[in-house]
Order: C-alpha cells, then structure tokens, then sequence
C-alpha cells in the first residue's frame, strides 16, 4: 500500500516571519492527521527556522531546488550538502525552472543524481505545456521527461514524481480527474519499463495543478493518483489542512 502524500510548494512567497506565522496556524491540526505523508516546501531563506518548528511533528520539510555540485564558484546556487542537515525532500524539474529558468531534461537528471547520492528524496516534475495537450502529445513528452529525468539512475525507493500539466498551474483550470488518472497510469507504465513493474507499484505518483480542498477528492479517489503537490492553496493554512484532512478521510486515516 502506498502512503498518500500531499506536498505544499510556497513557491516565492512568503517572508521568514510569515512563514513562521503561517506553520503556526495549521501545525496542531496538521500534525495530528494520520495516514498521510505531509511535506512543506518553503523559500531557502525560511528552513532554518522551520526546521527547528517541525522538528518533533510529523510534518516534513523540502526544498524547492538545488543544484547539482555540492560547491564551488556557483554564486546564488544552493548546494544538497546545505539542504540535508535541514530538510529531507527537495522539488526538482518543476514547470517553472524549466521554463522560466531553461532548465533541461539533461540538468533536471543532474540534479536528480546529485540528491539521491546526497540522501535527499527528489520530488521530481513533469508535465506538458497548454498546445502539447492539444495536439495530443501528452505521453510523448511525459515518457520524454521521465525517461530523461531517471535516466542512469538505478531502480530506487523514497523517489515521489509530480505529474503538473503546465497549463493547470497557477490558472484555476485543474486536469479531470480521469484525465489526470490515465497520465498517471501511463506514468507508472513507463517507470515498469525503465526499471520494473514491482518498484513501479510502489512509487508515490501526485497531481499538481489547481490542486484545492474543493477539488482533491477528485484526484485521490483515483487508486492511481498518491496523492498531490500543492501550490497556492498551500498558503492557506485552512485550505492545506482541509486538503489533508480530505485525503486522509479518503486514503488514510485520521486521528
């Protein structure tokens, strides 16, 4: 059985302080849901201190990036030897470092390598863009990013994969639950054949994408979909807990 997992990414948003803030008001509720694995995913600037926050909850930490050289002259980057004394989880080939920042397939598998030797846990992102969904290239391009992002990579546990359709981000225009559950399922074929159908069963597999309270028993009502990686609704601590609340109602189980 796979333990549902639902990941809030903050995203650039948020000041230390008002990240504080904010892990205060949902961190009592949150911290007593069982049967769900619960992740926060804050600036860089905020998992010093929210590190020493969740420190005895059972509420996760991740980072929203790295790089993929533990140091040197790479000004402004941020190394996984800096992220693992804090954090156990780093987001990795998300849609907007992709395109915004030119990340390719080819660095997005750097940086993936470079964790899972460093013992952090790679949420790693895939998706299509708006016309590669309409002219009917979503599996080509999702068995490209995933086939790229593992590639050279043994057969491994502890590794999540997102499933965000860009054009689902950020624009209230969430993927059908069926539609969302097909992917995913396609996903999971293409790891069976990268690696084999034993780890494919047991790899966590979320949605992203307009992911709310309102619309998650959508999504994890689905046996294929794990669960989901939170955007704005993440920054409501209401919102976010509902959320897990929900998929524990669902998929887990709460105390």
């Amino acid at each position: 059985m796979r333990i549902p997992f639902i990941a809030g990414n903050w995203k650039m948003n948020t000041t230390a302080a008002e990240a504080e803030r904010l892990v205060l008001e949902m961190l009592e509720q949150l911290d007593r849901i069982e049967g769900v694995e619960k992740v926060i995913c804050p600036p860089f600037v905020s998992l010093v201190g929210l590190s020493m926050m969740l420190q005895s909850s059972s509420i996760g930490l991740g980072a929203q990036n790295m790089y993929f050289e533990t140091k040197g002259a790479y000004t402004g980057e941020v190394s996984p030897l800096m992220l693992r004394e804090l954090c156990d989880f780093v987001i990795l080939g998300h849609s907007e470092r992709r395109w915004y920042f030119a990340e390719t397939d080819e660095v997005v598998n750097k940086k993936v390598k470079t964790a899972l030797t460093n013992r952090l846990k790679p949420i790693l992102c895939i998706g299509e863009r708006l016309e590669e969904n309409e002219t009917g290239k979503t599996e080509e391009v999702v068995s490209r990013q995933v086939t790229a992002g593992l590639n050279g990579i043994e057969p491994v546990s502890g590794l999540v994969i997102a499933y965000e359709p860009v054009w689902a981000i950020g624009t209230g225009k969430a993927a059908s639950g069926k539609q969302a559950a097909a992917t995913i399922q396609f996903i999971r074929d293409v790891v069976a054949k990268l690696w084999n159908k034993n780890i494919a069963q047991n790899i966590r597999i979320l949605y992203g994408g307009s992911v709310t309270s309102a619309n998650i028993a959508e999504f994890i009502s689905h046996p294929e979909i794990d669960g989901a990686l939170v955007g704005g609704a993440s920054l409501n601590a209401e919102e976010f807990t509902s959320i897990v609340e929900r998929t524990a109602e669902i998929k887990g189980r709460a105390k």
